[in-house]
C-alpha cells in the first residue's frame, strides 16, 4: 500500500499521540508547508489533524499524549500527515470542517475556507456602528461560499432574513448543508446569482461581503494550498478589486435608507482608496489591523457612479 510504503522507513517506533507529533511537526517543517487556512504552524496543525483523526477533542491535547495507538489508528494518522505533506492540502479539506470563533462548518473543495475579517466584527453584532442589532430586519451575504457569514449574521441579528448570494451552485450545495446544520432554513435563503444580477427590487439594511479580492500578480503566486480553492473565489481582475467595484457601483440601490455596507479587501486598501477617493471609507478594526475591511453607508455610495476610475 502506499501510505505504508511512503512512512516504512523511520516509523516503526511511532507508537504514541506524543510520538506522532513530532513525526508530524518534523515533515512539516521539511516539507516547508503553508499555514494559512485555520492554523497557525506546524505545532498547531499536527496537534488539530492527529486529535481530530483520532476523534478525540481537538482543544484537549495533554492527557493523550502517552496513549498508545493501535495499528490502525497509527495507520489513519499517518495516512493524514501524509496527504497534507504530499498533496498540499489545506487542513479544512482533510477533515471537511473549518472553525471561525466557536461556530464550526462544513467544508470542501467546493468553497474557500472560511477566515473572513468579517466574522470577528458579527460576533460584536458590529458594534459601535449598529446600535440596535433586534432592528436589523434584513442582511445580504455576497459572495457566501459556505455562509459562514450569513449563519454568523443570522445569530447577530436574531430579527432579520438572511439573503445569501453566490455564483456557484457548487457552494451553495455546501452553503445549503451549513444552513440546515444550524437549523436556519427559515430564515438564511440562499440565492443563485452572479453578485446583484437576480436581486432585483430588493433592499436591505446591511450588506456584507467577503467577495474575491487577490490582484492577478498575487494569485500567480499563491502557495500551492491555495490552489485546492475554487478559483473564481480568489482571484479578482489585475488589481483584485473588479468584484469590489461592481459592489461599489450598485450597493446603494439594495440598501434601505439607512443601510450600510461592509466590505472585505484584502491588502488593498490604498488600490481602493487610489481609486476612488471621494468615498469616505470607514475602515473597521480586526485583529489584523485597520487595513482590511471597509464601512460606508448607504448616503456614501449615491454618488458611487460619477466617482469610479
Amino acid at each position: 500500500m502506499q501510505m505504508k510504503n511512503y512512512f516504512s522507513a523511520g516509523t516503526q517506533s511511532l507508537h504514541t499521540v506524543r510520538d506522532c507529533l513530532r513525526f508530524a511537526v518534523s515533515r512539516f517543517y521539511q516539507a516547508k508547508l503553508f499555514f494559512g487556512h485555520g492554523s497557525a504552524d506546524a505545532y498547531d496543525e499536527a496537534v488539530y489533524l492527529i486529535l481530530h483523526t483520532l476523534h478525540l477533542p481537538i482543544d484537549t491535547l495533554a492527557p493523550f499524549l502517552d496513549a498508545q495507538l493501535t495499528d490502525s489508528e497509527l495507520g489513519e494518522v499517518l495516512n493524514i500527515i501524509q496527504r497534507r505533506v504530499e498533496q498540499r492540502i489545506p487542513a479544512a479539506y482533510l477533515t471537511h470542517e473549518a472553525f471561525l470563533g466557536e461556530y464550526r462548518f462544513y467544508v470542501d473543495e467546493r468553497v474557500i475556507v472560511p477566515r473572513s475579517f468579517i466574522s470577528e466584527l458579527l460576533r460584536s453584532q458590529l458594534s459601535p456602528w449598529i446600535a440596535e442589532p433586534e432592528a436589523i430586519a434584513s442582511v445580504l451575504d455576497l459572495c457566501t461560499g459556505s455562509a459562514c457569514l450569513a449563519i454568523l449574521a443570522a445569530d447577530s441579528f436574531p430579527n432579520a432574513q438572511i439573503d445569501a448570494v453566490d455564483l456557484s451552485p457548487d457552494a451553495l450545495a455546501v452553503a445549503a448543508r451549513n444552513v440546515s446544520d444550524y437549523e436556519l432554513g427559515a430564515r438564511v435563503n440562499l440565492i443563485e446569482s452572479d453578485l446583484f444580477t437576480k436581486l432585483t427590487g430588493r433592499q436591505y439594511d446591511l450588506i456584507i461581503s467577503n467577495p474575491p479580492y487577490v490582484d492577478a500578480e498575487s494569485v500567480a503566486s499563491l502557495p500551492q494550498e491555495y490552489l485546492h480553492e475554487p478559483k473564481l473565489s480568489l482571484g479578482s481582475g489585475n488589481d483584485g478589486l473588479d468584484a469590489t467595484r461592481t459592489i461599489l457601483k450598485h450597493a446603494a440601490e439594495h440598501l434601505t435608507d439607512n443601510g450600510i455596507l461592509i466590505v472585505e479587501i484584502g491588502h488593498n486598501r490604498d488600490v481602493l482608496e487610489a481609486a476612488y477617493p471621494h468615498l469616505p471609507f470607514t475602515w473597521l478594526d480586526v485583529a489584523a489591523g485597520d487595513q482590511f475591511v471597509f464601512m460606508l453607508h448607504r448616503n456614501d455610495l449615491l454618488n458611487c457612479a460619477q466617482t469610479e476610475v
